[in-house]
């Protein structure tokens, strides 16, 4: 094409493809002007012709290129060459290959992999989220993971443009039909949570190579997200963690409430669930001594400072509700009954207001006092000396009131 011959706009110098989608051609090509590899989207022709759509696809590239993320790719240019009359979109070159790639090439990706791949994702929509933006077209093509382990999503705006213009969706949206949201197979407008179920959809696909609803068209697939259930994904891939199945699920619920909140939730939800831990399950409380933050103190250096390490951000105050559809859960261990968390109950329980159980060594002291003053007794009745009697006299009196005190001891101390 002429494109081949001639620098696109003047400064493009098309050396390559890329790739080809149902909405664009992508070729690698060289800014002359700022001496840089480049990703070209050329758009297809059935676009160029709508003017709604050209309309509202500068409005949303201008919006896409104020989005600056390590894991969204940049768009530098927009425009149209007149000369040959393409539209065209100038994007950040990403050395590597896309999740679709890597599909084809491996069938599926190993848990590690996946994860790394999709909590990446999950913090570019996350930022464009909180921009205003929402992808609406999020499937493995458009994440993009460079040669250094980076994962960068693409095609920002460009589905919100199509979605609201009057060109047919034959070939454009139909062709990723599998990832969108309930909502927006039924023709209602998507939120960031159809974001959020598109990438679960991926992250179910790239765990097991399956698509968790295979669809024609847009009725077909909204009549099997509302009467059929995905094939469980520990089927499919018996490596998944089972906790981490059941963050999928969430994210491709059919009720956008009882998906994750956020983006980030999301990728919280799915790196927690490679580790073993359930989204439906109640967190550890933290210990009572270091409720929020624990000192830590290095043993090998006793002058270092002490350093801070703040509790996790995130606690689940109550576990979540399994939505409804979901296989049942095992229910969590029954409390002991009489157990709490600082011990068995029958121990609190006991009175402490007449002094609890100390009162038998009390009495035990008493009656050691006066077998010591028996002895003293016995030994000063054999003297007949004056003084001695004095003293007899003495201890008998002390006998006497050691004994009063300690039947006053005793009736305290047992309510007599």
């Amino acid at each position: 094409m002429s494109g081949a011959t001639a620098p696109i706009a003047g400064r493009y110098r098309v050396e390559g493809r890329l790739g080809v989608g149902g909405m664009s051609t992508v070729m690698l090509a060289f800014d002359e002007r700022l001496e840089r590899y480049v990703a070209l989207k050329l758009l297809a022709e059935h676009l160029a012709d709508d003017p709604t759509f050209v309309s509202r696809f500068r409005r949303e590239a201008l919006a896409a290129a104020r989005l600056i993320h390590p894991n969204i790719v940049q768009v530098y240019d927009f425009g149209l060459d007149r000369s040959i009359s393409q539209h065209f979109i100038v994007m950040e070159h990403v050395a590597g290959r896309s999740c679709a790639e890597l599909l084809r090439e491996r069938g599926h990706l190993d848990v590690g992999q996946t994860v790394e791949i999709v909590s990446q994702a999950c913090r570019g929509l996350d930022y464009a989220h909180r921009n205003g933006v929402v992808h609406r077209d999020v499937k493995p093509g458009n994440l993009l993971v460079s040669d250094a382990g980076t994962t960068k999503l693409a095609d920002f705006g460009i589905a919100r443009a199509t979605n609201q213009s009057s060109i047919t969706q034959v070939g454009s949206v139909l062709g990723t039909a599998a990832y969108l949201a309930p909502e927006q197979a039924r023709g209602e407008v998507a939120g960031p949570r159809a974001d959020l179920y598109s990438l679960g959809v991926v992250t179910y696909q790239l765990l097991s190579g399956r698509l968790p609803y295979e669809a024609g068209s847009l009725s077909e697939l909204a009549l099997k997200q509302q009467r059929e259930l995905p094939t469980p994904l520990r089927q499919l891939n018996p490596e998944v963690p089972r906790e981490l199945a059941q963050a999928i699920e969430l994210a491709i619920s059919i009720d956008p409430e009882e998906r994750p909140g956020d983006a980030v939730e999301l990728g919280e939800l799915l790196r927690d669930g490679a580790r073993g831990i359930s989204p439906y399950e109640e967190a550890a409380p933290p210990p009572a001594a270091t409720a929020r933050t624990r000192a830590l103190t290095p043993r090998a250096d006793p002058t270092a400072a002490t350093r801070i390490v703040a509790a996790p951000r995130r606690t689940a105050a109550t576990p979540r509700q399994v939505p409804a559809g979901r296989p049942p859960l095992a229910d969590p261990p029954t409390p002991v009954p009489g157990y709490g968390r600082s011990g068995p109950a029958r121990w609190r329980e006991e009175p402490t207001a007449r002094g609890g159980r100390a009162w038998p060594w009390t009495v035990a002291i008493l009656l050691g006092l006066i077998v010591v003053i028996a002895v003293v007794v016995v030994i000063l009745a054999s003297s007949r000396h004056g003084v001695v009697v004095h003293y007899q006299q003495i201890v008998a009196h002390d006998a006497q009131s050691a004994i009063a005190k300690l039947k006053a001891v005793i009736a305290h101390y047992t309510g007599g």
